[in-house]
C-alpha cells in the first residue's frame, strides 16, 4: 500500500477553537499598519554628547572591569554581581571583560589601547551601552564615549536606575531623584557642544537698561535648575522624615523593643519577615526589589511584643549620595535594639557581602553598638561546608531558609533571647472598675497568672514601666515578688 492510499487516522480539526483567532490577512493588515523600524537611521552610535539628557535606556550592553587588588575570583565575582544589577535594570548582557591594571586610568578607565579594543569589542556584539565595574569621572566617561562611540555609564549611575525604579512610596521616589541629582550635577555637559547665551536687551523680552550681557549659558541655567529641584527635594524630604521619627517616637513612647532586618540585596529579607510576622511584602528574586521600608509587628514565644523593620538592601560600592539620600530610611537600623544581619549562604563570597554591609553600618550613627545576630538565609541551597564556616566564624549564628521555614523556630528563640528587656515583674490587686489595666497587661505585657477575687484580680505579669507606674498608682501590692 503506497502513501497516498494509507487512511488518515487524526481526529477532525475543530474549526469552532480558532473562531476568535485573526486571520492571515487580518495579520498582514496589522503588520502593514505597524510602526516598522528602518535600519541605518539611529544616531545611538554616533552622537554621544547629549548622553545625560536621554533617559537611561539598557538593552545591549558590554561589561567592563579593572581588577586592581584581591584575586582574580574576586574580580570575576564583582563583575558577576554588575551582571545582575545589569539584567536587572533590564537589560541584555552581551559580553564581559576585565583588564589587570594597579589603578583605573585617569583618561579612560582602562587606558587608550583597551579602550580601542573595547570599541572593537561593541561593534562586534552590535551593544549600545557600556557599563563600567566602578564610578567615573566626568572625564573618563566622556572620553571613554569618544572612543567606543557608544553610552557608557558606570556602576553607580546602574544602581541609580534599579532604585528609580523600583521606588513606590513618594519618599523612595524623592530620595531616588535627589541622589539622581547629585550624581548628575557635576557631569553635565554643554547640550551638542552648544554653549550659546540667553542674552538681554530685545532679545531678552525688553528688559531694557541692566538686562543686556553675555546671561547664562545652557548648561549654567540647567546646574541652577539642578540645585533649585534639589533644594526642594530636601525639603520635602525633611518634612517626611519629620513624619517617620514621629511614628518612631510613639514606638519608643510604647517601650516596645525593635528589631531591624538588614543585609545585602536580595539576601531574603522581605522573606524572612513574612515568614516571621505575615507581613505579605513583595518577594522577587531580583537586586533592590524592595526599597521602602516596612514594620510589622510581631510577639516573643513568652508574649512580649516587639517590632521588625525590614530596610533597604546594600551592596558594594553603595553609591554614597544613596547613602546620603536613604539616611532617615537607614535611621531604622541605628534606632533598633536589634540588628538581624542577613546574608545568603549560597552566595559565591558571603563572607564580602558581611563586609559590605557592615562597612555601610559604619556610616549609621550608633549601629555598630547594636547587638546582631547573623542570620544565614538560603540553607536549602547552600554548601554545608560554606554553612559550617561562617557559623563558627559568626556568634551568634543561625541558619535558615526563609523558603522552607527551616531554622526560623530557632531564630525566634534567638530573638527572644538577645532582645533587651524592658519590662518588670509585678504582682497586684486591681479593682474591677480598672480592668482596662487588665487588657493593657494581656495586650503589651506577659501574663503569668490572673486570679479573680471578691475585692478585684490579682495580676501577675511582666509589664512595661509606663504600665507598671500606673499600677503602682492604681493597684495594691499582693506581695514582693
Amino acid at each position: 500500500m503506497n502513501g497516498s492510499d494509507d487512511i488518515d487516522t487524526r481526529e477532525p480539526l475543530d474549526i469552532d477553537r480558532f473562531d476568535d483567532l485573526p486571520d492571515i490577512g487580518e495579520m498582514e493588515l496589522a503588520e502593514r499598519q505597524a510602526l516598522r523600524r528602518v535600519v541605518g537611521l539611529s544616531t545611538e552610535l554616533e552622537d554621544v554628547t547629549e548622553v545625560e539628557y536621554r533617559q537611561l535606556r539598557l538593552e545591549r550592553v558590554v561589561l567592563v572591569g579593572v581588577w586592581t587588588s584581591g584575586t582574580a575570583i574576586d574580580a570575576e565575582n564583582s563583575l558577576l554581581e554588575l551582571k545582575l544589577l545589569a539584567e536587572t535594570a533590564g537589560s541584555q548582557v552581551l559580553e564581559g571583560v576585565i583588564q589587570r591594571r594597579q589603578k583605573p586610568d585617569t583618561a579612560t578607565y582602562i587606558g587608550s589601547g583597551k579602550a580601542l579594543e573595547l570599541a572593537d569589542i561593541v561593534s562586534a556584539t552590535g551593544a549600545d551601552t557600556v557599563v563600567c565595574d566602578g564610578e567615573l569621572s566626568p572625564g573618563q566617561l566622556r572620553q571613554l564615549e569618544e572612543v567606543v562611540k557608544v553610552k557608557v555609564i558606570d556602576r553607580t549611575m546602574l544602581i541609580l536606575d534599579i532604585f528609580a525604579q523600583h521606588a513606590k512610596s513618594r519618599e523612595g521616589k524623592a530620595q531616588v531623584e535627589l541622589a539622581q541629582l547629585n550624581y548628575l550635577l557635576p557631569r553635565l555637559r554643554g547640550w551638542g557642544g552648544n554653549l550659546s547665551r540667553q542674552v538681554g536687551g530685545r532679545a531678552a523680552g525688553g528688559v531694557g537698561i541692566g538686562g543686556r550681557g553675555p546671561g547664562e549659558t545652557k548648561i549654567e541655567l540647567d546646574r541652577r535648575r539642578i540645585r533649585e529641584r534639589m533644594a526642594k527635594l530636601r525639603r520635602q524630604i525633611g518634612e517626611m522624615t519629620t513624619a517617620r521619627e514621629t511614628k518612631r517616637a510613639r514606638r519608643l513612647a510604647r517601650e516596645i523593643p525593635a528589631v531591624a532586618i538588614a543585609g545585602y540585596t536580595n539576601a531574603g529579607k522581605s522573606s524572612l519577615l513574612n515568614r516571621l510576622t505575615g507581613a505579605g511584602v513583595l518577594v522577587e528574586d531580583a537586586l533592590f526589589a524592595t526599597l521602602d521600608p516596612t514594620v510589622r509587628r510581631a510577639r516573643t514565644a513568652d508574649g512580649r511584643p516587639f517590632t521588625l523593620a525590614d530596610t533597604v538592601g546594600f551592596v558594594r560600592h553603595l553609591p554614597h549620595q544613596l547613602v546620603e539620600a536613604f539616611r532617615s530610611t537607614l535611621e531604622e537600623v541605628g534606632d533598633a535594639d536589634l540588628i538581624l544581619h542577613v546574608v545568603d549562604g549560597s552566595h559565591p563570597d558571603p563572607e564580602s557581602q558581611l563586609a559590605a554591609v557592615r562597612e555601610v553600618f559604619a556610616d549609621i550613627e550608633g549601629a555598630r553598638d547594636i547587638p546582631e545576630i547573623v542570620v544565614i538565609n538560603k540553607a536549602d541551597a547552600a554548601d554545608p561546608v560554606v554553612l559550617a564556616q561562617l557559623t563558627a566564624r559568626e556568634k551568634p549564628a543561625v541558619v535558615v531558609s526563609a523558603r522552607t521555614g527551616a531554622g526560623i523556630e530557632e531564630l525566634r528563640a534567638v530573638i527572644e533571647r538577645e532582645l533587651p528587656r524592658f519590662d518588670q515583674e509585678v504582682k497586684v490587686l486591681v479593682p474591677y472598675q480598672r480592668g482596662d489595666l487588665i487588657s493593657r497587661a494581656h495586650r503589651e505585657g506577659e501574663v503569668l497568672d490572673v486570679e479573680h477575687t471578691e475585692d478585684g484580680t490579682i495580676l501577675h505579669a511582666r509589664v512595661l514601666p509606663g504600665l507598671y507606674a500606673e499600677l503602682e498608682r492604681t493597684a495594691k501590692p499582693v506581695e514582693t515578688v
